[in-house]
């Protein structure tokens, strides 16, 4: 299977990176091809200009490392995104990639002329998970801030584009539990993914 990984965290000591060496050591177990995009290391614009809206419009990306990420997503079976909840939602450059790079034309286009009802164009791809860590209990994170990214990534985008196979798992309190825990935790991790 091709495993296109989309990352997101600018600081290489972060535990979102450790999780991200966890799930490629599983995957690599479990003979598993990788393409990692790292949105921080490669320069990622996640502003959405004027031509971008245009070319969204008209289903035709200008940007070059835009219409790259989508060579990429053409070639994957399955979607792992890695990144941190920062203020209840994901990071810029995470946003601006599913802004710009879940295009129509190219992820998805529209059931019917009324443009209500979206049908996913990569079939290629069997599903998606999101991996996440953040401060926030995970109780409070649900009842209290409204489970934004539930509603936002894994319902508002990737439910309505009609992928069946969509997993979140979440790394909750980060900072807040022992260094022991966050081991156990990639140990799971890595172990989850090498039986992926």
């Amino acid at each position: 299977m091709n495993v296109l990984i989309v990352f997101n965290h600018p600081y290489e000591g972060s535990y979102c990176n450790s999780l991200l060496n966890a799930v490629q050591n599983g995957l690599r177990l479990a003979a598993h091809s990788i393409d990692l995009i790292h949105l921080d290391k490669e320069g990622f614009n996640p502003v959405m200009t004027a031509q971008d809206l245009k070319a969204f419009r008209d289903k035709k990306p200008v940007d070059n490392q835009v219409i790259g990420y989508q060579e990429r997503l053409k070639n994957a079976d399955h979607l792992i995104f890695i990144f941190p909840i920062w203020w209840e939602l994901m990071p810029a450059l995470m946003k601006g990639f599913v802004d710009k790079v879940i295009f129509p034309g190219l992820a998805y286009d529209y059931a019917n002329s009324s443009n209500t009802r979206m049908r996913p164009l990569l079939e290629n791809i069997k599903g998606v998970t999101v991996i996440t860590t953040m401060n926030t209990p995970g109780f409070i994170y649900r009842w209290f801030f409204g489970n934004a990214i539930q509603r936002a990534l894994i319902r508002g985008t990737f439910w309505k584009l009609g992928y069946k196979n969509r997993k979140w798992i979440s790394y909750n309190r980060v900072k807040m539990v022992d260094h022991q825990k966050r081991e156990k935790w990639l140990r799971k991790l890595e172990e989850k993914f090498s039986r992926f």
